[in-house]
This record gives C-alpha cells, structure tokens and sequence, in this order.
C-alpha cells in the first residue's frame, strides 16, 4: 500500500518549486551574506528580496521581518524580549499553546522573571475573553499576552483582532504564535494589533531550519543572540541563505494558491468528519471544527477499546502517517497537554489527522476502512 500521508499540520512536503528557487544558492551563488565583493552582495540582495516579499505578503514593512531557525526560536526571541527588553512582568497565556511558548514562559516564571497566569478556556478549547480581559484589568503589571493564533493539535483558531483591541486597551504586549496560520490564511499585519508573530517554512510546503519573526516597528528589543550584525543587529550568525529564498518563494507559492488550495483542503476535511460519522460509532471530534477552526486540521476521539489503544502503531504498519494526541500518559506516551486541558477523557484514544493540497478523498476512503478495521 502507498504511504497516505495526513501529519502536515507536523511538516510539509518540500514544493519542487520551491526547491528549484533554492537549488542556485546551494551550488554556484555561495557567496557570504556579509562579504563585500560582489559575490557576497549577490547573497545579500536574494535575502533582501525575500524579506521584501515576505513583508508584501504579510503586509508589513521589511524592517519589520527577520528571519530565524523556525517559529521555536522566533517565540523565544519575541517572549524573552517581552519579559527582559519590554518590562512585561506578569506573562498571560493559555494551558494549550505549543511547547515553543509554554516552556519559555514557564521557565520566566520559574527563573523569577515574570508573573504567570493562563487565561480559562471555554469548553470547546476556546480561549475566554471575558476571563483575558479581568485579567488584563487586574494586573498591576505591564502584561505579555502570548496566545496562538490557531492550536496545532485541535485546529481551533483565535479571534486575533478581538485579543490584540484588548491588549491595546490595557497597554499590554502580544505576542501570537501564528505558525499554524502563516501561509494558510491571508494576513494585514498593518491593521492587526499585534506585536510578534511568528512563521516556519516547514508548515508550507518550504524547507525545515527556516522561519521568520515579525517584530512590530513600534516595538525596541534587544538582540537574542549575539555575535554579528545580521539581520539589522538583531541575529547574529550566517543567515541561513538558501532557506530564507525557500521560505519567500513558499510564502509566495501558497499565497497565490490560497483560494483553491484552502477550498479543497476544506472539503477533505469535510469529507472526512462525514466518513467517520458513517462509519465508525462513538466518535467525536475535538475543539471547534466546524467553526473557528483550521481547515487542514481535524482532531478525532475514538472510544478506547484494547484494539483503538494501539491505533498510530497499527495506522504506522498500515503506512498511514497520522499523529497523537491522547489525554492518557502511559508509559512512553506523554499523551497530549491540550487534550486533557480540554476533553480530559480517558475511555478515547485520539488521533490528529492533517491535511494537504496533496491528499485525496480516495486516500481519506482508505484510512476509514483501515480505521473501521481497526476499530
């Protein structure tokens, strides 16, 4: 059987379009970034370039766009900054952001550097506005709010205009992990109160290593790491050259393709709900999905039976790729934070299923059948 592939909300296939933009600077244009020959200014224009195209995009100035490793790094930068740079000394955040967030701010927290306090969630894991705002209003100190923008594991996407009017209200910083949302949905950061947010190339069909973060103009933060004036001072060490121009051309490609490719994944997604629903008795889907809700992302519980308990195993020998995301902790198995901070449920087993431009509805037929098997 062909390998079907439903984990692209973990990684993407690399677009041979982009690989083909990339392929020049991994062979003849080698030249450093910060050389002064024209062999190196050549390296440096490919980057500006992409960060002028990044910035178009997103609608944001290139002085605002710097690029990283990956969205880990640029969440890492736009926290720490907030805590250390900016004088937010109360961080407010939810129980379900990515590991990227959660472990930063909770070693702030623990490091004595900043107040943490996570904002309620409502019981289809989204994040309670009115609870964000007593917070915010309580506070004797200037805040960090640090919310995603779309959760990787539920899909359940967050009202980012509605937080970032109650940021501005109370004078706090934003920072929105929007990894899951950059190259997925159109964004204007000119109009958008927000601060930070974040992209890795990996999600969109680009290369892995690369992402960007924005830093909003009116925003003055201090270097992350240090060592060489790249990236306007603000990240040391060679830019990661062909990765940058894979990023842009990614960004671009998806861009161009949002409409078609947004409409089909939707109604894989859509496809797949009512399959399961056919097929398989006791199901129920996690967070919001016909709602506020990532399209390429559908997060399933199955009743737990001792066939179900083994389910990635078995889709794994099926050549199915999905990914975890049960509440249970045994052993190896962490289980996942956000599921139990939302469906805390331990009689279902859950399986996150993600989509991309490249899947079929044959191949969602395929995982049922596999799936009411193995049920």
């Amino acid at each position: 059987m062909e390998r079907i592939y439903l984990d692209n909300a973990a990684t993407t296939s690399l677009d041979p379009a982009v690989l083909e933009a990339m392929m020049p600077y991994l062979t003849k244009h080698f030249g450093n970034p910060s050389s002064i020959y024209s062999y190196g200014r050549e390296s440096r224009m490919a980057i500006e370039n992409s960060r002028k195209s990044v910035a178009k995009i997103l609608n944001a100035h290139p002085a605002e766009i710097f690029f990283t490793s990956g969205g880990t790094e640029s969440s890492n930068m736009a926290i720490t900054a907030s805590v250390r740079d900016l004088g937010c000394k109360h961080i407010i955040s939810s129980s379900i952001e990515h590991h990227a967030t959660s472990h930063t701010i909770e070693y702030l927290y623990q490091n004595g550097e900043a107040a943490l306090s996570y904002v309620k969630l409502l019981p289809n894991g989204h994040i309670d506005l009115a609870d964000l705002e007593s917070l915010l209003a309580n506070s004797e100190e200037k805040c960090l709010v640090t919310l995603m923008h779309a959760n990787n594991e539920i899909g359940n996407m967050l009202d980012i205009h509605a937080v970032g009017d109650l940021c501005k209200k109370y004078n706090a910083i934003f920072h929105s992990d929007t990894v899951q949302t950059v190259g997925h949905f159109p964004f204007n950061l000119r109009n958008t109160p927000v601060h930070f947010i974040t992209g890795a190339g990996h999600k969109f069909h680009g290369p892995k290593g690369v992402g960007m973060l924005y830093i909003n103009e009116n925003v003055k933060i201090k270097p992350f790491v240090h060592g060489g004036s790249q990236e306007r001072n603000m990240r040391a060490g060679t830019e990661n050259l062909y990765g940058i121009v894979g990023f842009a051309k990614a960004l671009e490609l998806a861009t161009t393709n949002y409409e078609n490719d947004s409409n089909y994944i939707t109604e894989l997604k859509h496809y797949m709900m009512n399959q399961l629903n056919k097929n398989i008795k006791g199901i129920t889907f996690n967070g919001d999905p016909t709602g506020e809700s990532l399209y390429a992302v559908l997060s399933v519980s199955f009743p737990k039976t001792e066939k179900s308990e083994m389910i990635l195993f078995n889709l794994d020998i099926n050549n199915i790729c999905a990914s975890g995301g049960s509440a249970c902790t045994s052993g190896a198995d962490q289980g996942s934070h956000v599921i139990r901070a939302i469906n805390n449920n331990p009689n279902q087993v859950t399986v996150r299923f993600s989509f991309s431009k490249h899947n079929t509805k044959s191949e969602i037929d395929a995982v049922v059948e596999k799936l009411k098997e193995l049920i």
